[in-house]
C-alpha cells in the first residue's frame, strides 16, 4: 500500500464505526429510483412484445425462375471472389 492509501484509510475506519448499520437504508431517493428503472424495464418489454407480435416467420415462397436465377449470379460472385 501506498502512502495516502494508509493515510485515507486510518481517517475513513473512525468514520465507519460511528455509523450506526441498523439506521443506514436507502431512503426515498432509493425507492424512487428503483421503481423508475423497474417501470422503464416494464415499458420496454411492453414495446419489445408488441415488435415481435408484427414480425413475420415464414418465409415467402418464391417463383422457380427467380430462385434459379438468384443461385446462378450467386454462383458467379463466388467465382470472382476466389479468381
Amino acid at each position: 500500500m501506498s502512502a495516502t492509501s494508509t493515510l485515507a484509510m486510518t481517517h475513513l475506519v473512525p468514520l465507519a464505526k460511528d455509523l450506526d448499520e441498523n439506521k443506514v437504508t436507502p431512503g426515498v431517493l432509493g425507492f424512487i429510483v428503483f421503481a423508475v428503472i423497474g417501470a422503464a424495464v416494464w415499458l420496454l418489454m411492453k414495446s419489445m412484445n408488441k415488435h415481435m407480435k408484427r414480425v413475420n416467420f415464414e418465409e415467402a415462397p418464391e417463383e422457380p425462375g427467380k430462385a434459379a436465377a438468384a443461385a446462378s449470379t450467386e454462383g458467379a460472385k463466388g467465382e470472382e471472389r476466389t479468381a
